[in-house]
């Protein structure tokens, strides 16, 4: 058996956060996220927590587990090595209720930057071509699964909330380097100010608890050297 020590928290009732213990026969190879659905299933359909692909590639499942923000679908019971596993929401972030953060914020900074392809070239007959050589220039920027690891373990962003963060960055400069964008100069003004990449003070906190192994640092010093 596994104790599992929740953040529980409901803003409509409760006046402050408190945790609820739960135990849970853990199975062999058995992850964070199922041992969540064996607690709903099982002994208290109340918690609510976010998930979809159940596959370490939508992002929706993203928690502090035992002092880290992860990543549940992806965290194995065994590899944390402990038989007390304590969880809760993303911090730096509201709470919704429980384990369920307001990502609003997060997602309005990831449209500031444009996140998508702009090239004003005559379209080509078939499409706009792009060598091996030039796609792997953004391999790791394009792994990116939005899923706020890094932006709620951003000090920065912690304290400025108008800080563009690692996340919305590190996609800047995936459509920055990408050879078929044409807007330079434009994101080069979208990210250049004290809200943009001059806000990161290079800490690496968000390269730690990347589930995907991104250094969102990279990117940023990137960008800061063309801006």
């Amino acid at each position: 058996m596994v104790t599992f020590k929740i953040a529980r928290f409901d803003p409509d009732k409760d006046k402050e956060p408190r945790f609820q213990t739960y135990e849970v026969p853990a199975e062999k190879e058995m992850s964070v996220l199922e041992a969540l659905f064996y607690i709903v299933e099982n002994l208290d359909g109340s918690l609510a927590f976010r998930y979809s692909c159940r596959g370490a590639v939508c992002g929706s499942c993203a928690m502090r587990i035992n002092g880290q923000n992860r990543l549940a679908c992806q965290t194995l019971i065994k590899k944390l090595g402990s038989d007390t596993i304590t969880i809760s929401p993303l911090p730096h972030l509201a709470v919704q209720k429980d384990l369920i953060v307001d990502m609003a914020g997060f997602f309005d900074k990831y449209e500031k930057i444009k996140p998508y392809l702009i090239n004003n070239d005559p379209i080509p007959d078939k499409e706009f071509k792009q060598s091996i050589k030039e796609r792997a220039k953004i391999d790791e920027m394009i792994n990116c699964i939005l899923c706020g690891n890094c932006y709620s373990a951003c000090t920065m962003a912690a304290t400025n909330s108008d800080y563009l963060g690692p996340a919305a960055l590190t996609k800047a400069y995936r459509f920055y380097a990408d050879s078929r964008d044409t807007a330079n100069e434009e994101r080069k003004k979208l990210v250049g100010g004290e809200d943009g990449v001059y806000r990161c003070h290079t800490l690496f906190n968000c390269a730690e608890v990347c589930p995907k192994n991104i250094v969102p640092t990279y990117s940023i010093q990137k960008l800061k050297g063309a801006a």
